[in-house]
C-alpha cells in the first residue's frame, strides 16, 4: 500500500529501507539536513574517585598513622596523586578533548591569580610552596567532584559549572590566612578577617601598669644566683634550659598522682608573640616578645604575671611557619640581663629596671644575614664575655661595655646557642651549625676541634658522662644527617681530636632538645617520645604523642616533664625499660614551641599568645 508523502502529493513505497537504484540518493540528502552528532559517552569517573581518595589516605591519614612518613605523604600524596589526577583526566576521562585542555590551562592560572592576593602568611609559607602544595589536592578533588556532579547537566552548564568550580577551589585560599605551622607541618588556618592574638594584645584598652619593684630586691636575687643554696620555694633559672643548659633539675620531688593533686594555676596572662623562653631570678623573671612594630625585651613577677619594665627596640621579624617575635631566650646574670633578637640586636640591661647598659648589632658584627628563621642564639655568659652565635658563628662581647672582644671561623648556617663545656680539664664553647659541631676557647674564639656532620643545626650538643658529646638532628632527606651521632673528644699531644663513636637513627630531635640520664638520652622523634642506649645508640623504646614539644629532666626522680606541642603537661618515666606516662594537665593552649621552666615548684609556659605560672605538687616526704 502506497502513501501520501509531502505537500506535493508524491507517493513513497512503505517500506523505505528497501536498497533500489535511486532510493539511496534520497536517504543521503534528507540526513544531510538532519544529521545530529553522536551522543557523548558519560565520564569515566571512578579511577578519579579512587586517586582522591587514596591521595587523601597518603597525604592526611598515613603520617597520622606513622609520623616518620609525613615528607612521603606529602611527596606521594600531592604531588604524585595530583599527577596521577592529570593523567586520568588527560587520558581515561572520556571528556572531549577542549574541556581537558581547558581545565588543564585554566587551574594553574587560576592558581597564579590567587598567588597574587593570598595571604602573606600563605604566599610565603613553606618556603613558597604551602599554596601548590594545598591547590594540587584542592583541585584535585574539585575536578573529581565535578565530573560525579554534572554527569547529567548539558554541554554548556558542564562546562560553566567546571569553571566555576576550579575558580571556587583556587579562590578559596584568598579568604584564609594561617598562624602558622606545627613541627609536622599542619597549618593553622583562620578566616583572612580575624584578629590575630598579637592584634587583640594590642587592641586591650590601655596598657598593663607597670609594678614596682626596689632595686634592692633585684641585688638580693642576684646575688643568690651565685650562691649554693639549698632547695627554695623561688629557685633561680639564670636562662636557656637550666643553669648548665641541660635541661636537668636537681633536687626537686613533685607528686605524680595529679588525679588527686594536680597542678594549680597561680595566674595566666596574654602575651606578645615570639618563642622565647624564660630566665628567673628570685621573684623576677625575664622574656623576650613581639608587640607591634617593637621588639619587647620585658619583666614580669613569678608570683602574679605582673609586668615590671619593658625594653622596646624598634624591630619585627616575621616568617610563615613560626610567625612574627624574637627567638631567644634572655640571660641574667650579676643584676644584668642580656638579650639577643631576632634581627641581631643584643641588649646589656639593669635587672633592676630595664636601663640599657649596651647594645650591639650581631649581624652587622659578623657580617652574617638574618637567616631564613631569624637569629635563634640564647646569650650565654662565661667570665667576663656574653657569647652569641649568629647563623654559626659565634661573636663575644665584653660584659662590661660591649666591646667586640672575638670573631670565631665562620661555620655553617645554624640556630642553636653556645653551650659551656669542659672536656678533657679544658673549659670550651660547643656550637652545633649546618656543617657539624665545632668547639672553640672562651677567651679567644679560636678553634679547639670540629667535626663535620651535614645536619640542620638546631639543637643543643650534650655531654655523657665519660665526657663525650651528643650531637642530633631531626630534619633531612631520608636518613641523611638525621638522629644522635656520639663523638669521642680527645686532647692528645696538644691536638685535638673527635671521632665518631656511633650514629643512631633511634632518635632524631628536630628542634627538640633532648636530656641524658643514667646511659641513656630522652628526646622527641618525629612527635614520640624516645629512649636511646648511649652504649651503642639503639633505641629501646618509643611511644606518647605529644607532638613537637619541649621537656625537663627531674633526675633524682627518674621522671621527664613534658609540654606537649598543644600545651599540655605530661609525667613519663625517665627509664629504659618502656615508656610509661604517669599523668597528664591542660596547662596552655594553642601550639607550644617554648622550653618550660621549672623554678622550685612553679612552673613557667608560654606560647606565642599566652603563659602561665602553675605551681606543682610536692611529694609527701
Amino acid at each position: 500500500m502506497d502513501l501520501p508523502c509531502g505537500a506535493s502529493g508524491e507517493r513513497w513505497p512503505r517500506n523505505i529501507g528497501n536498497k533500489r537504484p535511486g532510493w539511496r540518493v534520497w536517504t543521503d540528502v534528507t540526513n544531510a539536513h538532519t544529521d545530529e552528532p553522536a551522543p557523548q559517552k558519560p565520564l569515566r569517573v571512578w579511577p578519579g574517585v579512587v586517586i582522591v581518595v587514596l591521595q587523601s589516605l597518603v597525604w592526611i591519614v598515613l603520617p597520622w598513622l606513622v609520623p616518620d612518613a609525613r615528607l612521603y605523604g606529602v611527596l606521594v600524596g600531592v604531588f604524585g596523586g595530583g599527577l596521577a589526577v592529570l593523567v586520568w583526566w588527560l587520558f581515561f576521562s572520556r571528556a572531549p578533548w577542549i574541556d581537558r585542555m581547558g581545565a588543564l590551562v585554566l587551574m594553574p592560572l587560576a592558581v597564579f591569580c590567587a598567588s597574587r592576593v593570598v595571604h602573606k602568611s600563605i604566599a610565603n609559607g613553606m618556603m613558597g610552596m604551602m599554596l601548590p602544595i594545598l591547590a594540587i589536592p584542592a583541585l584535585s578533588l574539585a575536578l573529581v567532584v565535578w565530573a560525579v556532579a554534572s554527569s547529567r547537566l548539558s554541554i554548556g552548564f558542564r562546562r560553566l559549572s567546571m569553571v566555576a568550580t576550579i575558580l571556587f577551589a583556587s579562590g578559596v585560599f584568598i579568604l584564609l590566612r594561617t598562624g602558622g605551622m606545627s613541627g609536622e607541618g599542619e597549618s593553622d588556618f583562620h578566616w583572612r578577617w580575624t584578629p590575630t592574638p598579637e592584634e587583640r594584645l594590642l587592641a586591650l584598652a590601655g596598657d598593663e601598669p607597670l609594678a614596682y619593684v626596689p632595686t634592692a630586691t633585684v641585688a638580693k636575687a642576684a646575688t643568690a644566683v651565685k650562691k649554693a643554696a639549698a632547695f627554695k620555694r623561688i629557685a633561680d633559672w639564670p636562662g636557656f634550659r637550666g643553669p648548665d643548659r641541660d635541661g636537668v633539675v636537681h633536687g626537686l620531688q613533685i607528686g605524680t598522682d595529679w588525679s588527686k593533686s594536680p597542678p594549680v594555676q597561680m595566674w595566666r596572662r596574654p602575651i606578645g608573640p615570639g618563642w622565647s623562653s624564660f630566665a628567673v631570678c628570685g621573684d623576677l623573671f625575664y622574656t623576650q616578645e613581639q608587640r607591634g612594630d617593637d621588639e619587647v625585651v620585658a619583666c614580669y613577677k613569678v608570683t602574679t604575671g605582673q609586668p615590671v619594665w619593658r625594653h622596646q627596640d624598634s624591630a619585627r621579624f616575621w616568617e610563615s611557619n613560626a610567625g612574627a617575635g624574637p627567638r631567644a631566650t634572655p640571660s641574667v646574670s650579676d643584676g644584668r640581663v642580656y638579650s639577643c633578637g631576632a634581627t641581631g640586636i643584643v641588649n646589656a640591661l639593669e635587672a633592676a629596671d630595664g636601663t640599657v647598659v649596651w647594645s650591639r648589632n650581631a649581624a652587622s658584627d659578623t657580617g652574617v644575614k638574618v637567616p631564613g628563621w631569624g637569629f635563634s642564639s640564647s646569650p650565654l655568659v662565661v667570665d667576663d664575655v656574653v657569647i652569641i652565635a649568629t647563623g654559626g658563628r659565634l661573636v663575644a662581647y665584653d660584659l662590661a661595655v660591649g666591646k667586640l672582644r672575638w670573631l670565631a671561623p665562620a661555620g655553617g648556617g645554624g640556630y642553636s646557642s653556645p653551650h659551656l663545656a669542659t672536656i678533657g680539664g679544658v673549659k670550651q664553647i660547643l656550637l652545633l651549625d649546618g656543617d657539624g659541631a665545632i668547639s672553640v676557647a672562651p677567651a679567644t674564639g679560636d678553634q679547639l676541634w670540629k667535626h663535620a656532620w651535614p645536619s640542620d643545626g638546631i639543637v643543643q650538643p650534650a655531654l655523657t658522662a665519660e665526657g663525650d658529646v651528643l650531637i642530633g638532628s631531626g630534619s633531612g632527606m631520608g636518613d641523611a644527617g638525621m638522629g644522635v651521632r656520639r663523638i669521642s673528644v680527645a686532647n692528645k699531644s696538644q691536638r685535638w681530636t673527635a671521632e665518631e663513636r656511633w650514629t643512631s637513627g633511634g632518635l632524631k630531635p628536630y628542634f627538640n632538645d633532648f636530656v641524658v640520664h643514667s646511659g641513656y638520652a630522652f628526646g622527641f622523634d618525629s612527635g614520640l617520645l624516645a629512649c636511646i642506649d648511649l652504649a651503642d645508640g639503639k633505641r629501646k623504646w618509643k611511644g606518647g604523642r605529644y607532638g613537637h614539644g619541649q621537656l625537663i629532666l627531674l633526675r633524682e626522680q627518674n621522671l621527664l616533664l613534658v609540654l606537649s606541642e598543644k600545651g599540655e603537661l605530661a609525667l613519663a618515666a625517665a627509664t629504659p625499660d618502656g615508656f610509661k606516662e604517669l599523668a597528664r594537665f591542660p596547662a596552655i593552649e594553642g601550639k607550644t614551641w617554648n622550653h618550660p621552666v621549672l623554678t622550685g615548684d612553679v612552673l613557667l609556659a608560654r606560647n606565642s599568645e599566652e603563659m602561665v605560672a602553675l605551681r606543682l605538687p610536692l611529694a609527701s616526704r
